[in-house]
C-alpha cells in the first residue's frame, strides 16, 4: 500500500539554522533515501519551498479566490514529502521514524486513496 509521508516542522527554525547544520540534515535525508531506495519502498518525494511562497486557491460561488500563504496558520508547516510503498501501516511507521525530519518535527503518515 502506498503512503504519503508529510514532514511537518517549524520552518522558521529549520530555515534559520546554520549552513553546516542544514548540510548535515540534507546528508541525513540522502542517506535515508538511499536506504529506502535499496529496500524498494521509496517511490518519490520533494522538498517544498517555504509557506511564504504558497498560494491557496478556492472556488466560491463560481469565483476563483487566490490568497497568499498556506491553507492553515500553524506553528508547523509541511516542508516536504515522500511517497513510499509499504506492506502495511507498521512498515510505513517504521520507515517514517527513520526520516531525519522526525527528529526536529513530526511525520504525518497517510494512506493514499488509490483511484
Amino acid at each position: 500500500m502506498r503512503y504519503l509521508l508529510m514532514i511537518c516542522a517549524d520552518e522558521l527554525a529549520i530555515n534559520g539554522q546554520d549552513p553546516a547544520a542544514d548540510a548535515a540534515m540534507l546528508a541525513d535525508y540522502g542517506t535515508w533515501a538511499e536506504e529506502m531506495g535499496k529496500r524498494g519502498v521509496l517511490q518519490g518525494g520533494e522538498r517544498l519551498r517555504p509557506t511564504t511562497d504558497a498560494t491557496t486557491v478556492s472556488v466560491k460561488d463560481g469565483k476563483v479566490l487566490a490568497s497568499d500563504g498556506p491553507f492553515a496558520e500553524t506553528k508547523e508547516q509541511i516542508g516536504g514529502y515522500f511517497v513510499v510503498d509499504c506492506k502495511d501501516l507498521d512498515e510505513a511507521i517504521e520507515v517514517a521514524s527513520k526520516l531525519p525530519g522526525a527528529r526536529h518535527g513530526s511525520i504525518e503518515v497517510r494512506p493514499i486513496w488509490e483511484m
